[in-house]
Parts: structure tokens; sequence; C-alpha cells
């Protein structure tokens, strides 16, 4: 859900708060018939095969998301924040993913966020940018004690999209 910001008291500007920046970028909202999102590890080709076949060229849209650390309730940290390293990690694996769906002969778009709730954010994503489906990179099965950990995000994306969106898990 998008939500825009709204003008403080006194401002020029609807788009500025009383500060006078935006406190985040503003979402992406390109129309697109498939999300590929991963929860920072590379997108295999088997998600990028099913992604063109599911999009029968229409666009094509790849998110992967770059995880914050730490608690919610405590102070703002820096060490919390993605380093560079990273978020340059994050960026060649959107780029790549791109890079084969544009071979591939659809239009795509790339997106990189983080959050602390990738399923909150992979559900965002796919609702601003009106998907039907949604492939979701599971990680790879031999890290089993953290999908007890952190739950499975396959579902998780699927609940909070609603049953209009097909969701689909993809390992590597």
């Amino acid at each position: 859900m998008t939500i825009a910001p709204t003008a403080a008291v006194g401002t020029a500007h609807p788009i500025r708060r009383r500060f006078g920046r935006r406190k985040f970028d503003k979402q992406p909202a390109q129309p697109a018939a498939v999300l590929i999102a991963a929860n920072g590890v590379t997108i295999p080709g088997a998600a990028l095969r099913l992604g063109l076949r599911l999009s029968a060229g229409r666009p094509v849209a790849v998110v992967s998301i770059a995880r914050l650390y730490g608690s919610s309730l405590g102070l703002q940290n820096p060490g919390l924040m993605p380093s560079r390293k990273e978020m340059a990690e994050q960026r060649d694996i959107v780029q790549r993913a791109v890079a084969a769906l544009e071979k591939g002969g659809v239009e795509s778009w790339g997106q990189i966020a983080v959050s602390r709730k990738p399923a909150k954010t992979i559900a965002a994503a796919a609702q601003a940018r009106s998907v039907e489906h949604v492939i979701v990179v599971r990680p790879d099965q031999a890290v089993r004690w953290r999908q007890v950990v952190e739950g499975d995000l396959v579902k998780e994306v699927a609940r909070k999209v609603g049953s209009a969106v097909e969701v689909e898990g993809v390992s590597p």
C-alpha cells in the first residue's frame, strides 16, 4: 500500500514534509504480470524461466530484499543497515536477472528494498505493480533451521497478497 505524503501546514510543495524532504523513496508502480522476489539470495534460472513462461510476453518485475537487522524498538544504529558490499551484491543479483529476462524477450524492471519484514515488502511491491503471479525464491534446503526460525516466506506472502494473486516458491 502506497501512502501519499501529506503537506505540512504552510508549505508550498505537497510532497515535502515539515523538514523539506521525503522520508522514503516512492514505491515503483509500473504494471507487471509477474513479480520475481528473492530474500537476498541469487535468483536461479528456474525462477527466471518460470517468470518468462507465466508472463506470456508481458512485463516482469524483479525485487531483491536486503536484510535489515536489529530491533524496531531500539535506537537507530548504522551497523544494522546493509553494508555497501551487501548492497553491491544485491544490485548485481537484480541486474543479472533483469538482463536475463530482457534477453528472453520481455520488458523488465528491478528493485532493491531494505526491510526487516520481507513478506510485507514483497506483498507491497506486488500490490503496487498489480501483478497476477509472484515467484518467491526459497533459500537452499540445506539451511532447514533457518526456515524453522524465520517461517515459510512463500506462505506469508500468499497470506498477505490474498487469493487474487498466485504465489509460487522456487528452490535453487
